[in-house]
């Protein structure tokens, strides 16, 4: 992994908040925030607030549990790197991956159809987002997370276009634009180390935010005292894109 530069935490909800947005969890905001969304200003304090009250609408039980002070790095992930990306352990990934998570390896298993017939339309899917990939000029930010550049990294946001990129081959790896979050705490957080204290941590999470003052959108709104700041035309950062927005089957399954 090459680490590029450093980017602030405020970029990666904002990359990581544009490939969420075509979810229904949005389907009352979009017309209202759509320029935040898409043009974000990341110099503005208030824009970069409202993005993450947005975020935490859906994810916010998964930031949450990131350590406090996570470095976020903008990398370049190459094929050399393959057997050190994990894939994230749940739903059907449980299925294919069979207790190795390593994503060479679940894409191995895909390529040799080792896999029960129950997840045949989800691999289907990972396919179809493969040939999707292939023609799109910017197909949004990956979130990796790990201790450092030399251990292991565990994929948080992109988990089927990892997959889709390793089937046709590890150096399309390359092609794809990866954020990572690096700290020495990192096994603390579920995501990348699942074991009894880290999940009780979550649970204790959970339960402590079943009402969210940090996804307040419209508390925000009224301690700001003002609608939205909204971007000027074209983009003014380069945070990354959703092209799955016009084919909501790939956007159920690109996670």
């Amino acid at each position: 992994m090459n680490k590029l530069y450093p980017v602030s935490e405020a970029e990666v909800i904002a990359g990581f908040l544009r490939n969420e947005f075509y979810e229904t969890d949005y389907d009352r905001d979009r017309s209202r925030f759509e320029a935040l969304v898409t043009q974000p200003d990341l110099d503005d304090p208030q824009q970069n607030a409202l993005r993450r009250a947005l975020l935490y609408r859906k994810r916010g039980h998964m930031w949450r549990e990131l350590p406090a002070g996570t470095q976020w790095w903008r990398v370049e992930i190459g094929p050399e790197d393959a057997g050190r990306l994990h894939i994230f352990a749940r739903a059907h990934w449980l299925t294919i991956a069979r207790g190795d998570f390593r994503a060479d390896s679940i894409a191995r298993r895909i390529r040799e159809r080792q896999y029960p017939q129950r997840v045949k339309k989800f691999v289907a899917k990972i396919e179809a987002i493969g040939s999707s990939l292939a023609s799109q000029h910017d197909p949004g930010p990956i979130l990796t997370i790990g201790i450092d550049g030399s251990r292991r990294l565990v994929v948080l946001e992109g988990n089927h276009r990892v997959t889709a990129a390793l089937l046709d081959s590890p150096q399309r790896l390359a092609s794809l634009n990866f954020y990572c979050g690096l700290s020495p705490r990192m096994e603390e957080c579920c995501w990348y180390r699942t074991n009894l204290p880290s999940l009780w941590r979550y649970l204790i999470n959970r339960v402590s935010n079943v009402h969210d003052r940090e996804a307040d959108v419209e508390r925000l709104l009224r301690d700001i005292g003002a609608p939205p700041a909204t971007a000027a035309p074209g983009p003014t950062n380069d945070v990354g894109g959703s092209p799955w927005k016009a084919d909501p089957q790939l956007s159920r399954a690109r996670r």
